[in-house]
């Protein structure tokens, strides 16, 4: 037996607190498994590795906070910050099964912009150390932030006519049948490399790289470092559970409870976000560009052409 979303239901403002824990607790989660799969590549054992997430938050809890000279720390820290309020917003309109804080008639456009708002964030993180390796960092973010915006948007836009809403919860009620990853692969792709690029990970994390000294991250410490770091593993959570949403049915599935499932596929969906950092090096942004203006694209607006002639011829 299949249990299927019917409607989805705003639960109101006074959720956003356990909703939040829950984000939280997710994203606490995708660190575990990132740590354990640093523990393996370097042979220690496994079980170290769950606490190592815990370990670092401590140690930064009782680090000191490094202060620059001419820094502007309001900018700084609004960009440090920021990240997690912005995974917050995202989260806003997901569906958690039948219910959600906000069903609002354009939630896609709300988790798209609140996409382009990271890219202030990471720029102010840089720009506001008055530091040249912070500063670069920012510029290699928005560089890489252009190449992926666009096909973004492109793919984004195909479960939205398929659909026929902006609506997350219509999107999730459309997939009943037939989940869209299954025809629209391309486009699931291409919104999971985003995921991945706009938390700043993996093989987009060139802004934080090493060959900058850790780029946006090189001067943050204590506290500030702490909650970029959280932000980054609550930006993937958040990505994951949307793609989750858009693509994989959200909380369609069998024997569990619709919310059960929508938290096991993000589960799984993020421990391979997470996977990648270790899988794939990283693309130098200018490369990146060659590969969104030209390769995806086209691509995108090729998935897009093919599911509104589905749209269109089918009905």
């Amino acid at each position: 037996m299949i249990e299927t979303v019917s409607e989805v239901v705003e639960v109101g403002a006074g959720w956003a607190i356990p909703a939040t824990a829950l984000l939280l607790l997710l994203a606490a989660t995708g660190a575990c498994v990132d740590g354990v799969l640093g523990r393996r590549a370097t042979g220690r054992p496994m079980s170290a590795g769950l606490l190592t997430p815990f370990d670092e938050v401590a140690r930064l809890l009782r680090q000191r906070r490094r202060r620059l000279v001419s820094a502007d720390l309001l900018l700084w820290r609004v960009g440090g910050a920021g990240l997690i309020v912005v995974a917050l917003l995202k989260v806003a309109v997901i569906p958690l099964g039948v219910w959600t804080l906000s069903d609002m008639p354009a939630g896609v456009v709300w988790f798209n912009a609140m996409d382009v708002l990271i890219w202030a964030l990471v720029w102010l993180a840089g720009w506001g150390a008055n530091s040249a390796h912070s500063l670069i960092g920012g510029y290699r973010f928005l560089a890489q932030a252009l190449s992926y915006e666009l096909p973004l948007m492109f793919a984004l836009t195909a479960p939205v006519v398929a659909a026929a809403s902006l609506r997350v919860g219509g999107i999730v009620m459309a997939q009943q049948d037939l989940w869209f990853v299954v025809w629209m692969p391309a486009a699931f792709l291409i919104v999971c490399l985003s995921v991945v690029a706009f938390s700043v990970w993996g093989p987009f994390s060139t802004a934080a790289g090493a060959d900058l000294s850790g780029g946006v991250l090189s001067e943050l410490s204590g506290t500030d470092r702490m909650l970029v770091l959280v932000g980054r593993y609550a930006l993937l959570t958040a990505g994951a559970g949307f793609a989750v949403t858009l693509f994989l049915g959200g909380g369609a599935g069998p024997l569990l409870p619709s919310w059960a499932w929508v938290v096991v596929k993000t589960v799984a969906l993020l421990a391979v976000f997470v996977g990648v950092r270790r899988r794939i090096p990283a693309v130098r942004p200018d490369r990146f560009a060659e590969v969104g203006f030209l390769v995806l694209l086209p691509v995108a607006l090729v998935q897009l052409l093919v599911v509104s002639l589905v749209v269109v011829l089918g009905g």
